[in-house]
């Protein structure tokens, strides 16, 4: 079992800048595929971004030149660097870890961007 615990957002500016982390415990972190989701009010959860074991990347358009996601597997922490933030990404980031068949979330951090 995988716990997943997110942290870093906020209330922020448009043109602003945060970092979320995800800490992970309970598994083997360099294994998983990890990933950041977000889910607005009213809309389905979406994919911001996803690294790889290797620490391949991959972004959805909407965040690309924006978002950068890392990695560091020797603290099990995964996280997002979000950038140039705007009104549209208000929401609630989720953090994801995947093995296969197996999947894990975190309880969410919300970021308000906001003047």
């Amino acid at each position: 079992q995988v716990q997943l615990v997110e942290s870093g957002g906020g209330l922020v500016q448009p043109g602003g800048s945060l970092r979320l982390s995800c800490a992970a415990s309970g598994g083997i972190f360099s294994r998983y595929v990890m990933g950041w989701y977000r889910q607005a009010p009213g809309n389905q959860r979406e994919l911001v971004a996803t690294i790889t074991s290797g620490g391949s990347t991959n972004y959805a358009d909407s965040v690309k030149g924006r978002v950068t996601i890392s990695r560091d597997n020797a603290k099990n922490t995964v996280y997002l660097r979000l950038n140039s933030l705007k009104p549209e990404d208000t929401a609630v980031y989720y953090c994801s870890a995947k093995y296969f068949a197996f999947s894990y979330w975190g309880q969410g951090t919300p970021v308000t961007v906001s003047s």
